[in-house]
């Protein structure tokens, strides 16, 4: 695991007002955090297997795609 500490953006709201409560703010960062963590551990665990670096990098981005939000309104 790298050592390297993420900086993630600034979370804005729809109407691009920011979310400044810091526990919402924690939260995203430890999601955000985690989730970089489990990527990176997929795309290694690709790689030693041989599968195209390229192809893992897509498969990633359309995992992202896929994601349904269950709040739309």
């Amino acid at each position: 695991m790298s050592s390297e500490k993420s900086t993630w953006p600034k979370w804005v709201r729809d109407d691009n007002s920011v979310v400044s409560c810091t526990e919402k703010v924690k939260v995203m960062t430890e999601n955000f955090d985690e989730l970089k963590q489990i990527a990176q551990d997929a795309l290694e665990d690709g790689l030693l297997m041989e599968v195209s670096e390229t192809q893992m990098r897509k498969a990633l981005h359309q995992l992202v795609d896929d994601l349904i939000n269950p709040y739309n309104k």
